[in-house]
């Protein structure tokens, strides 16, 4: 596909201007619309992206010059829209988490595949410049197999106040389905293994009363041995605090990534090397990756198979904070793709 590539995007929030600039940057691509239920801000986001607005999903998909859209809706609405999308002949890119549960990723993913759509999950965190830099050391066999993860990110408060919509597990899904996949993710692909079982602790930080977990401690046990723990907070004091910690120990070697750098540190039997690093954020990346794939180029970086994984996880932590218990992905409804559908686990981008 050597033409100009239509973009739509559903949903006119924060996360959305970060595609839209994304968008902007890339050769090639147009962005023909917008769509929002709230009429001032879908037409702010209009006129910011110079392009037209409507309120209607269905009026929006049957514009001729969209070839694709960019989702980034509640995420209580991700499988609905998306199985909108796939009927009209659309490609995706659904921001995280795919669905809030493991039935309707199923369904989601079959529905893109069966019309031999692009359908790719919005992990940035893959796209990020630290992510890209573990993942690359650790597929070059430079410490071996990892057997060990700790992946934290801490920060404070960042939700506007009590009237957000994540702040209602009936629309988020849960905090591990709305924060938590970014670190089950990014571990699950640097392990590059498949997980089987997630326990998750939560504290409630901020408040009692909230009706979420604002601090999230993940314990995920691979089939190879590979363990990793987690940390996801947005509870954490002072509300400007943000540290990030990576550590893999493999069977060769180990790396670890400074809190307040993008370069990361490898520990190996001929001393310790320096890991590059530029800073980049992910979603420009992440963008140009979707489109890639849409033209043919590449395959999708993030497979909906990865963001089916993803769903999984979250799904086995949920159930773990509300059970006490470690809980295995087969007990949530996952079950192991055939091996081509897999490989998007531990694909490099």
């Amino acid at each position: 596909m050597s033409r100009e590539i239509g973009v739509a995007v559903v949903g006119t929030g924060f996360v959305a201007s970060m595609h839209l600039t994304a968008l902007a940057r890339l050769p090639g691509v147009r962005v023909v619309g917008v769509v929002d239920v709230d009429p001032g801000r879908g037409q702010a986001a209009a006129r910011g992206a110079g392009t037209r607005w409507t309120s209607s999903l269905d009026e929006l998909l049957a514009w001729p010059d969209v070839d694709g859209c960019i989702v980034c809706t509640p995420n209580d609405t991700h499988a609905a829209i998306g199985q909108s999308i796939a009927a009209a002949g659309k490609h995706l890119l659904m921001e995280k988490p795919l669905t809030t549960d493991v039935a309707a990723a199923d369904s989601l993913v079959s529905a893109f595949s069966a019309r031999g759509l692009v359908l790719m999950a919005a992990h940035t965190h893959r796209f990020a410049d630290y992510g890209r830099i573990v993942k690359h050391t650790i597929d070059a066999g430079e410490i071996g197999r990892p057997v060990f993860i700790r992946l934290a990110i801490l920060g404070g408060w960042i939700w506007p106040d009590w009237r957000a919509w994540v702040l209602d597990p009936k629309r988020s899904g849960g905090h591990v389905f709305h924060n938590g996949v970014h670190v089950l993710d990014l571990a699950t692909w640097w392990a590059g293994d498949q997980p089987v079982s997630v326990y998750a602790q939560g504290r409630k930080e901020t408040s009692g009363d909230l009706a979420i977990y604002d601090y999230l401690s993940l314990l995920v046990r691979y089939r190879s041995g590979c363990t990793a723990v987690c940390e996801i907070s947005r509870g954490n004091r002072p509300r400007t605090f943000g540290y990030r910690d990576v550590f893999v120990q493999g069977t060769t070697g180990s790396l670890s990534m400074p809190w307040d750098a993008e370069q990361g540190i490898a520990f190996l039997e001929g001393g310790t090397s320096l890991l590059p690093g530029d800073g980049q954020v992910g979603f420009d990346r992440e963008v140009a990756a979707w489109i890639s794939a849409i033209r043919g180029e590449t395959l999708p970086a993030v497979t909906g198979e990865d963001g089916r994984l993803s769903v999984a996880m979250a799904a086995a932590g949920e159930a773990s904070l509300r059970t006490g218990e470690c809980v295995t992905l087969e007990s949530v409804g996952y079950t192991l793709p055939n091996p081509v559908a897999s490989e998007g686990v531990s694909r490099a981008l």
